[in-house]
């Protein structure tokens, strides 16, 4: 007799289901996190993410392929400085730590480089969480680790996320260090760049608090990792415990809001950095994932036998796709791959939010250009409403300026 499903287990079968039979899932990476936290009306987007569906072979199978996306050219070119700045051990990058967040810290002459190696992403994320407690019990000694695996909840669904690399300073606090190909001109970078880098970082940041916050409330001498699949691994018995809070639980190590940006230098290979700091990035992200829909909520309202999987016919894909409500903005072009199907289905509505989010909050309930429209002519809406009364007036002062310009 089978055993019963849990509630975990029967929302993955579920988003399976969604994704279609055979299709492997598409993992949930910081970047894109950061762009659904900058969008969390959008259902649709969420359950997509959620289900790990590939939006860019779904927008391709609906007829409006997306351009979104590094090119290969760029990745090249990022692996290569980022191989750069990580040579011999991170020296580099952990001089640029010290440099520019840690000053009063010793230099870093050597630093632990564990090995994060394990089996899957929930293997990875036990390890990274393992080493990292390990490192806040070794204060004095600098840490860094390579491309650690972290685990995020995102509407009852969990992301793995994986940073560029994450320093563990002699106090034993964390820093999140991000490496991009972009570069920073005397000393300065592209603002909207910078701004995107710090979004990602922010989301990093959180994954990382919610591993302190764990380590923060593990009794003493505890060697397992909650929530770990390999409970297995477990620190030296030699290992010096760090200081106890007052309720006995060790202390949590504190993770800084300010992050490490590597960029090439000028126009050269050499790596440069800047500290940013994202506490308001941080704060923003948090508080819009904290308004996402839980995910299983959005699958429960979804017809019966919904699926996007790319292999389906395109009025049936379309069907499925367009059964879920979306929350279209031109903000989503430079972060969405369905975006280019989302605008078209926006304009061929009317909806106002094709406009912009800042034109649709001006509005009020004028949801569609023809009511807009309609409002402006004095054929509809209500003469009270300060948004009608604008459009109103609006449309008065430019009938006198063509009325002043035929004369």
């Amino acid at each position: 007799m089978p055993l019963p499903r849990t509630r975990g287990t029967a929302l993955r079968h579920r988003l399976a289901e969604l994704r279609g039979p055979d299709v492997p899932a598409k993992a949930l990476d910081a970047r894109a996190l950061a762009a659904l936290a900058a969008n969390p009306g959008c259902a649709r987007r969420a359950i997509l993410d959620g289900a790990g569906v590939n939006k860019a072979a779904l927008a391709s199978a609906l007829g409006s392929p997306s351009a979104f996306g590094q090119s290969q050219f760029a990745l090249t070119r990022g692996n290569a400085f980022e191989a750069k700045v990580k040579a011999d051990g991170g020296a580099e990058l952990l001089r640029l730590v010290h440099e520019k967040l840690d000053r009063s810290a010793e230099p870093p002459a050597r630093a632990r480089v564990p090995d994060l190696t394990a089996s899957g992403p929930q293997g990875r994320t036990a390890r990274t969480a393992l080493e990292l407690r390990e490192a806040a019990a070794h204060p004095g000694a600098w840490t860094l680790l390579d491309h650690p695996m972290l685990s995020l909840d995102v509407a009852g669904s969990p992301a793995f996320l994986e940073p560029d690399a994450v320093v563990v300073h002699p106090d034993g606090s964390w820093t999140v260090v991000e490496i991009k190909s972009f570069p920073l001109l005397d000393g300065s970078a592209d603002p909207a760049k910078v701004g995107a880098a710090a979004r990602q970082a922010a989301v990093y940041v959180l994954a990382l608090e919610e591993v302190a916050a764990r380590l923060g409330a593990e009794p003493e001498g505890r060697a397992g990792v909650e929530g770990s699949s390999t409970a297995a691994l477990s620190a030296p018995a030699d290992v010096p415990r760090r200081r106890s809070a007052p309720d006995g639980a060790t202390a949590a190590p504190r993770v800084r809001h300010r992050i490490l940006l590597v960029c090439p230098r000028d126009f050269s290979n050499l790596p440069a950095a800047s500290a940013v700091d994202i506490r308001k990035q941080r704060a923003v992200t948090a508080r819009q994932l904290a308004r996402l829909t839980r995910i299983e909520e959005i699958a429960d309202a979804l017809p019966e036998g919904t699926c996007f999987s790319p292999e389906l016919p395109a009025p049936d894909l379309s069907a499925a796709v367009e059964s879920v409500p979306a929350t279209y903005a031109p903000e989503c072009l430079s972060a969405c791959e369905l975006a280019f199907h989302c605008r078209a289905r926006s304009r061929r509505e009317g909806a106002v939010t094709t406009l912009g989010r800042p034109v649709r909050a001006e509005l009020g309930g004028l949801t569609t250009v023809e009511d807009v429209l309609a409002a402006a002519r004095g054929e509809a809406g209500d003469p009270d409403d300060p948004a009608v009364a604008a459009l109103r007036r609006a449309a008065a002062l430019r009938a006198e300026a063509l009325e002043a310009a035929c004369r």
